[in-house]
């Protein structure tokens, strides 16, 4: 391997890293941070019990040991995007070339072609919808199924959340999740090819979702933070909350396996695991003391899963 293909490999995990901040399809892009402050002001303003600037940037929230564990998973996974993850985008469009192809040959040439403005909203809406549901389950699996579960631990073992522990996951995570995206973008990205008669391109589909654009600006980086940000409650049963999410990572075993959704809360509410904001006085987040001193280091969160799958103690 030649000097400059190992530094075009590192500019390219510099890169991934870089568009956590520099990209309007990350929670973290500079913008929606920017636009999350008026909310943190109002919340601050509610208890002033410190300066603005403290209440913001609290040092043990953005260098204490658990966010050095959020920062160097950004920088290993960048690695794993590379090398894995990004090979997987071809198969998304794959397989929606693929849905289009079968759906011509079961129910024929489609005759009444949606106009390119009703494909994207309708496009929009359905992969918001049923992508939400898809990462809902996924989530639910990785909370439910024993093995799973040891994986996701490394996300939870967060003991102060940031924006950036959004990004905490372990690798093997990170491809489940990352599949399951591929296949749910593959398969609404075949059916409404097919639905417009092919008239706009699959790149037109992988477009920053303006659902998702409202929602990122709307404090959805807040959900990893320590700012209480709410919803009133009859919205806690669409929407999932900062504080409905910050519920879900929770120390307390009450709180275990509630508030799964990503965007919504409906499918908590539907399937029994919804908490509202009003419900809880008080948070503490991580594993429980425990299980918070085998996972305080990157690499205890790095390779306990294995151990423990293997019997190790």
């Amino acid at each position: 391997m030649s000097i400059d293909t190992i530094f075009t490999f590192l500019e390219s995990c510099y890169q991934v890293c870089f568009d956590l901040i520099a990209t309007p399809s990350k929670r973290t892009y500079f913008l929606y941070m920017l636009t999350s402050l008026p909310i943190v002001y109002f919340i601050y303003k509610k208890q002033k019990k410190q300066s603005f600037l403290k209440f913001l940037l609290p040092k043990k929230v953005w260098l204490g040991k658990s966010a050095f564990v959020d920062y160097y998973f950004i920088a290993f996974n960048s690695i794993v995007k590379i090398l894995l993850i990004a090979p997987l985008f071809i198969f998304g469009f794959k397989l929606a070339f693929h849905t289009t192809e079968y759906m011509n040959r079961w129910f024929g040439y489609e005759q009444i072609q949606l106009s390119m403005f009703s494909t994207m909203i309708a496009y929009t809406i359905g992969l918001s919808i049923f992508g939400d549901f898809v990462t809902y389950l996924i989530h639910l699996a990785m909370h439910k199924v024993p093995f799973l579960w040891e994986f996701h631990k490394t996300h939870h073992s967060a003991t102060t959340m940031n924006p950036f522990t959004q990004y905490r996951i372990h690798p093997v995570e990170l491809i489940i999740n990352n599949l399951g995206a591929i296949l749910t973008f593959g398969l609404m990205t075949g059916v409404f090819d097919y639905l417009s008669a092919s008239q706009i391109s699959k790149w037109t589909f992988a477009g920053v979702n303006v659902f998702t654009l409202m929602f990122n600006f709307w404090g959805a980086n807040l959900r990893h933070s320590h700012v209480q940000f709410k919803f009133y409650n009859f919205l806690e049963y669409i929407f999932i909350s900062p504080v409905q999410h910050q519920i879900h990572h929770s120390d307390k075993p009450e709180h275990y396996d509630k508030n799964l959704g990503s965007k919504f809360a409906v499918w908590d509410w539907i399937f029994g695991t919804l908490i509202r904001s009003k419900e809880v006085k008080r948070l503490h987040f991580g594993l429980g003391k425990k299980d918070n001193q085998n996972y305080a280091s990157f690499l205890q969160n790095l390779l306990n899963p294995f151990k423990n799958m293997l019997g190790y103690k």
